[in-house]
């Protein structure tokens, strides 16, 4: 959608042609719909009786999505913090010793916790040194606050509706590159995004971990 809903002046700056750390974002917001009960009742059906998903199992499937969230987002930050550690290295600072490089940069950054390792140790880390997300690695949980932001401006403002789905193509999907992504997310959203709408996701509140 983020490409069919295109319409800049220039093809540079169409569809996905936008900075690596909101590139994720458009699609993730769509992610939404999959249980949407408006969505949802049209293909959540049991495949014997056509009868759609009862509201108690929807429920317990999306509390479920909250399970064993500390750990995932523990070891997802220390290895984007290990990322960005690396990256600020000259090449000649670039040590002869990974492991006691990596292990003193996750005490700096107050991650080294040995029974919640990185989510990659830097002898494999393809993503930051062959996969295009060199010092980027953050790119996905930024991405996942700029997503929850948004999904509780459609929960705001009653879901699923043509009026809510123009509001978000007219400001996002439609520009592309075409302007500053953090100005493209203040002009659909209002405001700057925000990080509690992730942590309520992903039952990371005080409240919650109490």
């Amino acid at each position: 959608l983020h490409g069919m809903f295109s319409n800049v002046r220039y093809p540079r700056f169409s569809g996905t042609n936008v900075p690596r750390d909101f590139v994720e974002y458009p699609s993730q917001v769509n992610e939404m719909w999959a249980d949407w009960p408006e969505v949802l009742k049209h293909y959540a059906r049991h495949y014997k009786t056509g009868a759609a998903m009862p509201q108690a199992l929807l429920d317990k499937v999306v509390a479920s999505q909250k399970f064993n969230q500390g750990f995932a987002t523990t070891e997802y930050l220390a290895a984007a913090l290990l990322d960005q550690r690396w990256h600020q290295l000259t090449p000649e600072q670039v040590p002869v010793d990974a492991r006691a490089f990596e292990s003193d940069a996750l005490k700096q950054a107050g991650v080294d916790f040995a029974p919640v390792p990185p989510r990659y140790r830097s002898t494999y880390f393809s993503h930051v040194f062959s996969g295009g997300y060199s010092a980027g690695y953050y790119a996905y949980i930024w991405s996942a606050v700029l997503d929850a932001d948004s999904v509780e401006w459609f929960k705001e403002n009653g879901g699923l509706s043509r009026k809510n789905g123009d509001w978000f193509r007219q400001k996002l999907l439609s520009r592309g590159g075409s302007a500053d992504a953090m100005d493209l997310f203040r002009s659909f959203r209002g405001r700057d995004p925000k990080l509690e709408p992730l942590l309520e996701r992903r039952g990371l509140t005080a409240a919650a971990i109490k």
